[in-house]
């Protein structure tokens, strides 16, 4: 094979996988929330490649149907599972209760714990990866809104900016290189696609298992 052919197939193929990532990342756009698109650019301002990947709107099969991931940031220093939630008023928070409760404008309404809901997306990823040492897959809760929180912020919760230091201060590396891209092409294969379909199935399983309550 000739010099130029060989450059003109690298260059075709290095296209195909632009335009792949680009239609990848406008698809997941599509289906994120507020929150889940500032969280979604500040992680990608702040943490570039090749030292971290960052994947939305991730649905995974699971035994009993599929669970639904905000955020999955692979880095080089471990791999973080995040749960977004954008929220306003008060948030009054216990991490061994089922429920917590927000408070606004002087009405009261309980939401799922957050930390209960990603430990089964934690779940998920940690069987696909599960070559990594179990601590290096970490699950985070990030409020990305003008919540306050009345009670003492539980651990593995952040604000957004919060967040962000911790995964700073998060330096020892854990994985190589190359380790981390087959992480990411292992997540990326077992993904199912981002559409209006998977999200309608996902709900279905949902409701199958306990009416919807947990992600």
């Amino acid at each position: 094979m000739s010099p130029i052919l060989k450059l003109t197939i690298a260059f075709g193929l290095g296209f195909l996988l632009g335009i792949a990532l680009f239609y990848g990342r406008a698809r997941a756009n599509r289906y994120q929330n507020e929150g889940e698109k500032l969280l979604a650019s500040a992680l990608r301002r702040y943490f570039p490649s090749p030292d971290y990947h960052l994947l939305n709107h991730v649905t995974l099969p699971m035994p009993d149907g599929s669970t639904q991931i905000d955020h999955i940031l692979v880095s080089r220093f471990g791999v973080f599972v995040i749960e977004t939630k954008h929220f306003s008023g008060w948030i009054f928070a216990n991490a061994k209760q089922a429920k917590w409760t927000q408070v606004l404008f002087m009405r009261k309404s309980s939401f799922q714990n957050p930390i209960f809901q990603n430990l089964r997306h934690v779940r998920a990823v940690g069987d696909l990866l599960d070559f990594l040492p179990t601590n290096s897959i970490r699950s985070a809760v990030v409020f990305t809104g003008n919540a306050e929180f009345k009670t003492e912020v539980p651990e593995g919760v952040f604000e957004l900016m919060d967040f962000i230091e911790h995964v700073r201060s998060s330096s020892v590396q854990v994985m190589s290189a190359n380790r981390m891209q087959f992480c990411v092409g292992r997540l990326e294969a077992a993904r199912l696609a981002i559409s209006g379909q998977t999200d309608i199935e996902h709900i279905q399983n949902l409701e199958r298992r306990h009416g919807g309550a947990n992600r």
